[in-house]
This record gives structure tokens, C-alpha cells and sequence, in this order.
């Protein structure tokens, strides 16, 4: 199974150490990074994909709970708090736990035990999930996830690059992008977004698959850097 790609979100550099080190130890989880506050880690968590954010709720100038207001899309969240006046509210965020400060770890492990469980049930092998209907030609035309290499902006359309094809359909680019696993396909530039798991290499301005090279935007490139350290 994967590991959980994890952020903390922590004002207390004591705190935040300490939940670094335990993190570390963890054989199932991969600290991505860690955010001091909630405006660093609004446009840190939104421009990469987490499985995972360990939480603090008070902090300043924004609170915990307003950082998951902002968020583009929903990771995992466990609460770490010393104010165990904050529980209630977590849930009605829907977070997996909620942990108390000081963190036993006993209590971590079984947060964790959660989160993983969780994960296996929003990533079950389900063949619907891993796939999409478009319509091209006036016929619908199923393509699995794992067949699309690249998908390119041409006006109106889009052109979606199969491993054997490519199909053209009435879409824009970013319309079509939201419809597609986000950890797994990212956009690279203005006309571009690309499967990660098809690259063959890539450096600052490119990357290749399947002998096509494709342009890397300026503002885009960090966004490539992040998701390649896990591949």
C-alpha cells in the first residue's frame, strides 16, 4: 500500500518538531512538507496534492478551521489540539481524528490506523472510479485513467493522447482537467496537462513522453518539481 503523503499546519515549532519527528518514524507516512501558519499552507496544500494534514486550530490571523474553508480539494484532516473544546467542531468537518496535545503515541498510531483505512476505502480498485466516458463523433468512448499520456488545449477542444489514440473532444482544458485524478494528472502549461506516471524525463522547461516533448511553464514548474519527488 502507499504511504500517506502528509503537511502539518502548526504555529509551535516545539509542537511542530515534535509531530515532524513522530511523522518520520511512522513506516506509513511520507512528511511532504510543514506550514507555520494557515496563509502559508492555503497556497502550499492547494498547488499539490496531500493524502494527509495534521492540524493545529488556533493560530494566528487565520484559524484551522478557516484553512479548510479555502481548500480546493478535501485530504484527509487530523486535528492536533490542546483544546479539546475544538472536538466537536472538527467533526463537523468530517476529519478523520482528532488528537490531543501532548500526543501519546499510542493514540497517534491509532489515528493513523484510521486515516489508513479510510484511504483503502476511497481508493478501492473500483473500475468505474478509474475511468471516463466522452463523447466524440456523436458515440461515447470509455478511456481508462491510465491509458491517457498527455491531453492538449486546441481551442475549443481538447486532444487527449492515448497510449495507442487520441481522441478529439469539445472541451476546455481545464474543464476536462477537473474530471481527472489530480494527484496523477497536472497541468504544465497553458495548453497542457499531463499523466506524471507517463513521464520518461523532464528538467526546469520540459518533459518527454513517449519522444513528444512538452513545454513546462515558469509558474508551473514547482508545481512538476513537487509531484515528481514521489513518483
Amino acid at each position: 500500500m502507499s504511504k500517506l503523503k502528509c503537511v502539518i499546519v502548526e504555529d509551535s515549532e516545539i509542537q511542530r518538531i515534535t509531530l515532524e519527528r513522530i511523522i518520520k518514524s511512522h513506516p506509513d507516512l511520507v512528511l511532504v512538507t510543514s506550514f507555520r501558519n494557515a496563509i502559508e499552507a492555503k497556497n502550499g496544500i492547494n498547488n499539490r496534492f496531500v493524502d494527509l494534514v495534521f492540524l493545529d486550530i488556533e493560530m494566528p490571523l487565520i484559524s484551522g478551521f478557516e484553512l479548510l474553508e479555502t481548500l480546493n480539494y478535501k485530504p484527509q484532516v487530523i486535528v492536533v489540539s490542546g483544546n479539546t473544546a475544538h472536538a466537536l467542531k472538527a467533526f463537523e468537518y468530517d476529519v478523520t481524528d482528532f488528537l490531543q496535545k501532548p500526543i501519546l503515541l499510542t493514540r497517534f498510531d491509532l489515528a493513523i490506523k484510521r486515516a489508513m483505512l479510510k484511504y483503502e476505502q476511497i481508493h478501492q480498485n473500483d473500475d468505474s472510479e478509474n475511468q471516463i466516458f466522452i463523447r466524440s463523433k456523436m458515440s461515447k468512448k470509455r478511456i481508462n485513467f491510465g491509458e491517457i499520456k498527455w491531453i492538449e488545449a486546441k481551442g475549443d477542444y481538447v486532444k487527449i493522447v492515448t497510449l495507442d489514440s487520441h481522441v478529439i473532444v469539445l472541451s476546455s482544458l481545464r474543464a476536462f482537467h477537473e474530471l481527472l485524478p489530480q494527484e496523477t494528472f497536472i497541468r504544465v502549461h497553458k495548453s497542457f496537462v499531463i499523466n506524471i506516471e507517463k513521464i520518461d524525463r523532464f528538467n526546469a522547461r520540459e518533459v518527454a513522453i513517449s519522444g513528444q516533448v512538452i513545454p513546462v511553464s515558469r509558474a508551473k514548474k514547482s508545481c512538476l518539481s513537487e509531484a515528481m519527488k514521489f513518483m
